[in-house]
């Protein structure tokens, strides 16, 4: 029924959600799919991960560790990334869009909605405060 490669990526991939869950402060960041005959290998995935978001946390800074919550799914009809539900769908295993999709959900994350918010307040706020000089000429 099952092969020994499917159960030895069935218990690698567990270990993997344990360890993120458990460095996440209890929630799943990373879970994986696979509809089909996928080639991965679940250390890969979690390292890929974990480079992403300390290559955004390191680049960006932040006062707290980047770790979106992500789904992988292998084996979908073509190659996309879903901000609403934080999914990066892939045909099949590409490590160059995994860490792709990564980054952009780890900098997404950089910021709470209401940080945002209160930026694109200030922009506005700044962009009707200033005048040109010719203007102030007349």
């Amino acid at each position: 029924m099952f092969s020994r490669f499917h159960v030895a990526n069935t218990a690698r991939l567990t270990v993997i959600v344990l360890l993120l869950a458990a460095e996440g402060w209890g929630q799943n960041v990373l879970a994986v799919q696979v509809k089909g005959r996928q080639r991965w290998q679940a250390d890969e995935v979690e390292k890929l991960y974990l480079s992403a978001c300390s290559a955004v946390q390191m680049e960006f800074g932040g006062r707290r560790p980047v770790r979106p919550q992500i789904t992988l799914i292998l084996g979908a009809d073509k190659d996309e990334a879903f901000m609403e539900n934080r999914e990066i769908r892939l045909v099949k295993w590409n490590p160059y869009l995994f860490a792709q999709g990564v980054v952009a959900f780890a900098f997404e994350d950089l910021m709470h909605t209401d940080e945002r918010l209160m930026m694109a307040r200030r922009a506005v706020n700044w962009a009707g405060s200033t005048t040109e000089i010719k203007d102030t000429q007349k």
